[in-house]
Formats: structure tokens, C-alpha cells, sequence
């Protein structure tokens, strides 16, 4: 998952300079300020890894480096989210029960009915 996120950040190439050797400026509770530290100090770790090396590698030793920015964006991150039981804000199994059949309406139910209404005309 971070890889994505990383890859992600990386290919849309957003500069940021900075933050590359400490995640404790930004306050604890300022979701926003930690994660562009923990992006910047990732764009700044993974411009300096060696060109000979593959990406992916380059990728990783960039995401351990700024590990300490992402273990605290996380921590941040997961004391902001409403709980719900427990479920960290996450929807309950009866939620999804509905959902899914709200969509099976829309993509079966709905279309089927129709040709059975064109073919009562």
C-alpha cells in the first residue's frame, strides 16, 4: 500500500523540499502539516538514492527512512476518525449488506425489468 501511495506521489511530481531529516515540526494533531512532511521527506530521500539502483528499491529505502513521519501521520490519522464501536469509522457488515444489493438493483434488477416492460408494449 505505501508503495502505491508513493509511486503515486512520485509520478505526478509534486516538489516539495524539506523535511527530510525530521517529522517533529508540525503539531500532533494537524493531519494536514504531517502528511506533507512525511510526503516531502519521501520525494527528498528517494531523490537522493543511487541512480544504479532499481526503483522499486529506491522506493523502499525512501519509505524507511521517512518511517518515522508515517508511523506518526497514522497514529494521527487514527485518532481523528469518529469511532464506531470499535470499527474505526469503518461501515458495519449490514451497511455493506445493503449496499450491495442496492447495486445488484441497479445493474440487474433494473435493466431486466425494463426488458420485460418493452416487451409488454
Amino acid at each position: 500500500m505505501r508503495m502505491i501511495v508513493l509511486t503515486a506521489f512520485l509520478s505526478i511530481g509534486l516538489a516539495g523540499e524539506g523535511a527530510a531529516a525530521g517529522m517533529s515540526s508540525a503539531p500532533p494533531d494537524d493531519l494536514a502539516a504531517l502528511e506533507q512532511e512525511w510526503h516531502d521527506c519521501v520525494r527528498e530521500a528517494f531523490r537522493r538514492q543511487p541512480r544504479t539502483q532499481s526503483r522499486a528499491a529506491s522506493e523502499r529505502s525512501a519509505l524507511d527512512e521517512c518511517r518515522a513521519g508515517e508511523d506518526a501521520y497514522v497514529a494521527a490519522a487514527m485518532r481523528a476518525e469518529p469511532s464506531s464501536g470499535g470499527r474505526g469509522g469503518r461501515r458495519g457488515l449490514t451497511e455493506r449488506a445493503r449496499a450491495w444489493a442496492a447495486s445488484v438493483a441497479a445493474g440487474v434488477i433494473d435493466p431486466v425489468a425494463s426488458w420485460f416492460g418493452v416487451l409488454e408494449r
